[in-house]
């Protein structure tokens, strides 16, 4: 027996799509405008879960520049038909508009760290596609969005069957179910002759939920289960919010299992909000006497400690040879030497400056996932700015709206006001701490430091407040007051927000991209609670 802790996938590990092939488990979850592109992780026994790949290539040219914050990559649905990995997801380019103006796409491999197929596109009706491989037979899924004034985004699931080979529909599309819920997120199974249609139910926010629904024919009708597999919008208290997007999966045993969506809310005076984004969570299930999954533990609340059969087994460790791969993200294109270089400088990483923190197209930023609500990060920053448009150094970010950053740039002689560049070789080096939300930019506190000189930079965060500081003297030195750490979250604002806070470094150069930035010792430690 196993006892696993959930969420099992910890920070920005939301949608998980959850499938066993031989001893393994694999879990895919959204990148969203993030790189790597649909991360995978594997697990044999349930509990212990390590990045294994990601699905390369699944962004059209390698790029997803434009895309809006919280837009690109969407809940990719990954399967396994006992000899290749499939997986379906949506690029969305439009958010918070009726469109979505999104292309779904197919891609298949041997091996989740291996090859990846050229995606290629196939007609889609919505976001949250899955495939269902059943008899030698594949079927496509898809939430049906209505764009039309007066029309409802969440329209119903639909299925249309597809050539194995060519992927082009075979037949119609057929309307399997509508709901005065949202439903969305649907996934098929087939068991004891009933194909049986999971369903994220309510929304990706606190009322998230799952919902069931069975038919003895693949298109329907369906029946609804009269009460929710899995929720927490009945009960704020429950410790694992927000509760949903799930699939079934059977172990080798015969026991079953469901993967879904979770989030760990930090309780501020503003209401809760999640600055780990949506996170990995697994649960146990049985089959009640009437043929509907139940949790094993009872009710509907998710658990955070779950006993798992599977037996715990040493695996083979995941060769990797990349210095700027998992964990390091990037914003909407891979890392490219051309602006993220480890070899002009040994143990050094170089950022060359590009676009500003804002921008959706070249943004130079190498981050990780916060995994829990206490953290610190570090790093040290050498470099030379000439202009306030040359910066670099330490940032926490959810998106071009919501971030926390403490820069090495030039300004001013002191007590010389701002009227742009005074083009005299006059000037400071400045630490500027800066904070950026829905209401615009302000710079919190200026510090000045020696000229080309080495920096150590760092951030430490304890629920909701953000501490920064830089070494002075071999002393941490605090630069500005506590931030509000809890607005980096899905929560604050009015904006639909769906991935979760990183730490990073950055480095930008608005003029002409010729400034560089040197950096050393990055660091990340999350603390569990």
């Amino acid at each position: 027996m196993t006892v696993l802790r959930n969420p099992v996938i910890r920070g920005f590990a939301p949608d998980p799509s959850m499938v066993r092939a031989g001893d393994w488990y694999y879990v895919a979850t959204s990148s969203f405008e993030w790189f790597p592109t649909i991360p995978i992780h594997r697990s044999r026994d349930l509990a212990h879960w390590e990045y294994a790949g990601h699905v390369r290539g699944a962004a059209p040219g390698d790029s997803l520049a434009g895309v809006p914050d919280s837009g690109g990559i969407w809940a990719p649905s990954l399967s396994w038909d006992g000899e290749r990995f499939w997986v379906v997801y949506s690029v969305v380019r439009s958010v918070g508009t009726p469109y979505f103006d999104l292309d779904t796409y197919v891609s298949t491999a041997t091996d989740v760290a291996g090859e990846w197929t050229a995606p290629r596109r196939v007609a889609g009706h919505g976001f949250d596609p899955a495939l269902f491989h059943h008899e030698d037979r594949l079927w496509l899924l898809n939430l049906q969005n209505d764009h039309r004034p007066g029309g409802r985004r969440f329209a119903g699931i639909v299925v249309t069957e597809l050539d194995r080979g060519t992927l082009e529909p075979i037949g119609g599309t057929h309307l399997l179910l509508q709901h005065e819920r949202l439903i969305e997120g649907p996934k098929m199974l087939y068991r004891d002759g009933w194909y049986v249609l999971v369903l994220a139910e309510g929304g990706t926010g606190f009322e998230h939920g799952v919902l069931v629904a069975r038919s003895q024919n693949l298109t329907g009708p369906y029946e609804l289960d009269d009460r929710p597999l899995l929720t927490t919008r009945d009960d704020p208290s429950v410790p694992l919010q927000k509760a949903g997007h799930a699939e079934l999966v059977e172990a080798p045993d015969g026991q079953w299992v469901l993967s879904h969506l979770t989030a760990r809310p930090l309780r501020t005076p503003h209401g809760p909000r999640c600055t780990l984004g949506r996170e990995t969570a697994v649960q146990a299930v049985t089959w009640d006497a009437e043929g509907w999954p139940r949790l094993r533990h009872g009710g509907h609340h998710p658990a955070v400690e779950v006993d798992v059969t599977t037996p715990p087994q040493a695996s083979p460790p995941v060769t990797r040879e990349d210095p700027l791969g998992w964990p390091w993200s990037t914003l909407r294109r891979p890392p490219d030497p051309s602006w993220a270089d480890t070899t002009s400088r040994p143990g050094w990483i170089r950022l060359r400056g590009r676009h500003g923190p804002e921008s959706r197209w070249e943004h130079s930023l190498l981050a990780r996932r916060i995994t829990e609500h206490r953290a610190e990060a570090e790093v040290t920053v050498e470099a030379r700015p000439s202009t306030f448009t040359q910066a670099a150094g330490l940032v926490l970010r959810y998106d071009a709206e919501a971030y926390l950053s403490l820069d090495l740039t030039w300004a001013e002689p002191e007590g010389e006001g701002q009227r742009g560049q005074q083009w005299r070789g006059e000037g400071r080096t400045v630490l500027s701490l800066v904070e950026r939300d829905e209401g615009g930019t302000r710079e919190v506190a200026v510090v000045e430091v020696g000229p080309g000189v080495p920096v150590t930079l760092g951030v430490t965060t304890d629920g909701a407040d953000a501490r920064f500081w830089y070494v002075r003297g071999g002393v941490r030195t605090p630069v500005g007051p506590p931030l509000d750490f809890s607005r980096l979250s899905d929560d604050h604002g009015s904006r639909l927000r769906f991935t979760g806070a990183v730490a990073g470094i950055h480095a930008r150069d608005l003029v002409d991209a010729s400034f560089t930035a040197d950096f050393r010792g990055f660091r990340l430690t999350c603390t569990p609670e």
